[in-house]
């Protein structure tokens, strides 16, 4: 985890494709909000895994979006039922219920359809919102770190130089 951790700082300060960063911020919001008890969160886990996206800014953005679901469980459970008793979907929903594993996915369940739902349609804003950040990131955040003398004494320390040429050897 520390791994995907240091290649998140190193994405968001070298010259790296943003989009990578951005797509991973979509993605950890959309499985952060879901509940974790069914097989859609993990079928969904594992193929995001396979995707080229930064995978520290993945594991962060789904970590912090899993503490704050509970606040958005209102929310997702009017969003998941409005879709569950939308009168022309009902039938699909009752045939995906007869195929054997379909329920395990726990689509009826409405915070999961709820999550999925909110999560499709705020994965372009999330983007977005992705994009503005590693902006402002690179552009104000670093270099004020950089000027920093708290930093700058911080970085003599003999063992933080010790952790940056660690840090080198796994790229």
């Amino acid at each position: 985890m520390i791994r995907y951790i240091i290649k998140l700082f190193k994405a968001l300060n070298a010259n790296t494709n943003p989009n990578e960063i951005a797509h991973a911020f979509g993605i950890g919001f959309l499985l952060g909000l879901m509940p974790k008890n069914n097989l859609l969160w993990y079928l969904l886990f594992i193929f995001f895994l396979l995707l080229r996206i930064n995978k520290g800014a993945y594991f962060l953005i789904l970590l912090l979006f899993s503490f704050a679901a509970p606040a958005f469980d209102p929310l997702l459970n009017s969003i998941g039922y409005a879709v569950l008793k939308f009168a022309p979907l009902e039938g699909l929903f009752a045939t995906l219920l007869d195929i054997p594993f379909v329920g395990f996915t726990r689509f009826n369940n409405t915070i999961v359809m709820g999550s999925l739902v909110l999560g499709i349609v705020a994965y372009v804003p999330m983007f977005i919102l992705g994009r503005l950040f590693i902006v402002f990131w690179r552009k104000v955040i670093t270099p004020k770190i950089k000027q920093n003398p708290v930093m700058k004494a911080f970085y003599k320390i003999p063992l933080i130089g010790k952790i940056k040429s660690l840090v080198t050897e796994i790229n």
